[in-house]
């Protein structure tokens, strides 16, 4: 399996996963898994990863319908302004391709943050760590396992 599936089951955390067909076309994967898996894009959320001024990586999770709002991220994390990562960065430090990166089972621990909208759903979807597979489980499940806060940071 994947390290994010690895965690949680060491973990003995609730969760399932869910298994789609990844077509490499797809313009945005997160609608993608949406789709084929019948979701509400609202409960499908994407990691991304943003960098400090100071070259901190720190990881939002958004929903996929939506974007991620820089300057919220900046504020939650306290630091003076956020940019997206380096993809090559971002796949160094957590250990998963684009478009399959999971904010669980990451090879660093980054500072890791969640938008509030999450907690408003049963459960949340987000990448198990491979393009074409999502876990699904509660978003107290994934702050626990990420250390993450809850904060605005998603745009509709």
């Amino acid at each position: 399996m994947t390290p994010a599936i690895d965690l949680l089951k060491k973990a003995k955390a609730e969760h399932r996963v869910h298994s789609y067909s990844h077509d490499p076309k797809a313009p945005s994967y997160g609608l993608e898994a949406a789709e084929k898996l019948g979701l509400e894009p609202a409960r499908v959320f994407k990691t991304l990863l943003a960098a400090s001024e100071k070259g901190e990586l720190l990881v939002a999770v958004v929903p996929v319908a939506g974007s991620l709002d820089l300057k919220a991220l900046a504020h939650a994390a306290g630091v003076k302004k956020a940019d997206m990562a380096d993809p090559a960065a971002a796949q160094r430090a957590t250990g998963y391709l684009l478009g399959g990166i999971s904010p669980l089972g990451q090879k660093k621990r980054l500072r890791t943050f969640i938008d509030e909208s999450a907690q408003s759903h049963p459960s949340i979807y987000v990448s198990a760590g491979r393009r074409g597979l999502e876990v699904e489980l509660a978003a107290a499940t994934l702050a626990q396992h990420t250390q993450a806060t809850f904060a605005a940071i998603g745009r509709e």
